[in-house]
Order: structure tokens, then C-alpha cells, then sequence
């Protein structure tokens, strides 16, 4: 098998690493802000937890892999055309986690792959009911559900431990909201790692090695150890706008936030919904701020956030669109 690999499938699946791996820093915030702003656990640690947690995560399922791999694009894009996807998707996740934005590295590779598509093959290789069914509308849902049900989920726990002193709440939520932290970040891992999945798995079908589209074992455990490593390499950039310039969060805020988003995105990887796990978190974040009252959140820095995930697809399509136009005028012939 390893004879059939040729030199751009060989490009191809290391930039898919490079993006996971990329993914993993940058999402790292996703998961572990919250325990780490109200102090509940050292940031290393809190770090270290969520490697092992995304890689056991990322063995949890395909059902998101096979949305991304075959459910966007037709099967026959070419591999350069998925190479420069990649790279338009790496390449957006560098200059938002360098500018500290939590944006979405789904989307970022959502619309690269879109736009890498239809540069190669044309508008008609989208399968735009599933685009819509499974990216947009998630795309628009996802941040209000998330907001709504961290919203009552804070409104319950105030109203359960309202009679209770401050100083015996506080020890009770510092030990469960480790439990909370790593519920998000296995669901993360459930989630995000499979987009790399389904992006080697798309490349493999490209190439002919696999007849049709099934996630091999190998891509699984490699998509899974480049997310855990990316995670390792810390995203603190994002973790101080998640954890700090939302809201101010205590042990029982994180809780709420923690458990909300990762029931959201468990839900959401089961239905094969590649989810953008920064939005479900930075929404429940914003949910249990508002619980206590509207003028606890900041909003100037949602603004800047939503403008961001506005923009990410449109921008990564472009991106896209631009990398794969320049592979197919300068290497003609290339797959």
C-alpha cells in the first residue's frame, strides 16, 4: 500500500497533519479556558488533561469525518486541489491565532475545501443541501442554542444553591468543574479531529487506494496524535479572550459553560455535524454571563468574535479558491 502513495498524496496528508496539529493549539482554548480563568486547575495541567482527552475524543467516531470527506465536495477532487484547501485553512488559523480571535478552524477548512472545489471542478461539484443542512444552518443555530441552554442551565444552579454560603458553593464547582472540563474536552476531540479524517480519507479515495469512502484505522490514530500534540503546544493567546475578556467566570460560571457546550457538541458529532467548537463555547460562556445580568458581559469583544466567524468561511473560501486557481495554472498536470 505504501508504494501507492505518491509524492503529492504523501504533501497532502502532511499538511492535513499540520492543520490538526495547528487546530489543536489553536482550539485549545475551547476546552480548558474556563478551568484555567477561575483557577480551578494549573494551566499545564489543565493543558495536559486536554491532550490525553481530545485524542480519546478523536476515537470516538467517523460520522463527522464522513460529512467533511464525501458529504461537501464530490469524491473526484483532485489532490492538489485539497492540498491547497489545507493550506488556505492553515494559513487563516495562523493569523487568527496570532491576533488572539477565536475563530473557527471547521469553517476555516469548510470554506477552503468549498472554494478549492470549485476551482477545480466548477460550482456543480457542491453538494449544497448538505452544505446547508450540515454547515450553514449549524453555522447559525449552534451559538444560540449554546447561549440558551448555558442561560437556564446557570438560572437552575443559582436557584439550587442560592440559600447555600458563597464559600461552601465555591469548593463544591472546583471539583466538578474538572469533571465539566473534561466532558468539553472530549467532546471536542469527538469533533474537531474527525474533519482531518475526513480530509486524508477524501485525499485516499482522490489517489484510488480506497474505493470508496471509509476512514481507515491509521487515519484515525493520526488525526487523534496530531490534535493531542497540537493541544500540548497550548493556544494561551485565546485561552485570555475565552477565559478572561467574555465574562468573569467563578468555578460554578465554568461549570455551567463546560457542561453546556459539551452537551451541544456531543449531540452535534453523533448527527455527523461538523460543529465549530469555538462558537458552542463562546456562547455558553456568554449564556452564563447573562444569567446574572446583561451588563456582565462584554459585548465589544463578542463583536469583534462575531465579525470574525462571519468571515471565516467567506475568507478561507477565497483562500481557497485562490490556492488551488494558482497549483492548476502552475502544475497543469498534477492530480
Amino acid at each position: 500500500m505504501l508504494s501507492e502513495f505518491t509524492p503529492l498524496l504523501i504533501v497532502l496528508i502532511s499538511l492535513a497533519v499540520i492543520f490538526d496539529f495547528i487546530n489543536g493549539f489553536h482550539d485549545t482554548a475551547n476546552a480548558v479556558a474556563t478551568v484555567i480563568s477561575t483557577r480551578v486547575l494549573h494551566p499545564t495541567i489543565a493543558i495536559v488533561m486536554a491532550a490525553v482527552l481530545n485524542f480519546v475524543g478523536a476515537m470516538a467516531g467517523t460520522e463527522v469525518a464522513k460529512t467533511v470527506g464525501s458529504g461537501i465536495v464530490g469524491e473526484a477532487v483532485p489532490l492538489m486541489a485539497i492540498s491547497a484547501a489545507l493550506l488556505g485553512a492553515i494559513l487563516w488559523n495562523l493569523f487568527t491565532w496570532y491576533y488572539g480571535i477565536p475563530s473557527s478552524s471547521s469553517h476555516a477548512l469548510i470554506g477552503s475545501l468549498l472554494g478549492a472545489g470549485i476551482a477545480s471542478l466548477g460550482i456543480h461539484t457542491v453538494h449544497w443541501n448538505v452544505l446547508w443542512g450540515k454547515v450553514v444552518l449549524p453555522l447559525f443555530f449552534s451559538p444560540v442554542v449554546g447561549f440558551i441552554v448555558a442561560l437556564w442551565l446557570m438560572r437552575l444552579l443559582i436557584r439550587m444553591f442560592a440559600a447555600m454560603p458563597p464559600g461552601k458553593v465555591g469548593p463544591i464547582f472546583r471539583h466538578t468543574q474538572v469533571v465539566s472540563a473534561a466532558f468539553m474536552v472530549f467532546s471536542h476531540g469527538s469533533n474537531d479531529a474527525q474533519k482531518t479524517m475526513g480530509i486524508i480519507t477524501l485525499g485516499l479515495v482522490s489517489a484510488g487506494i480506497l474505493p470508496t469512502f471509509h476512514v481507515p484505522t491509521w487515519v484515525i490514530a493520526v488525526s487523534a496524535l496530531a490534535m493531542a500534540a497540537g493541544t500540548l503546544a497550548g493556544g494561551r493567546r485565546i485561552i485570555h479572550t475565552m477565559g478572561t475578556r467574555l465574562a468573569h467566570l467563578e468555578p460554578i460560571h465554568g461549570f455551567a459553560a463546560e457542561t453546556s457546550a459539551g452537551a451541544v457538541i456531543q449531540v452535534a458529532s453523533h448527527l455527523g455535524l461538523p460543529l465549530s467548537t469555538t462558537h458552542v463555547i463562546s456562547s455558553s460562556i456568554l449564556g452564563v454571563g447573562a444569567a446574572r445580568r446583561m451588563t456582565a458581559v462584554r459585548w465589544e469583544v463578542v463583536k469583534s468574535m462575531v465579525s470574525a466567524w462571519m468571515l471565516t468561511i467567506p475568507v478561507t473560501a477565497a483562500l481557497g479558491f485562490a490556492a488551488a486557481s494558482l497549483a492548476k495554472a502552475l502544475f497543469p498536470n498534477a492530480g
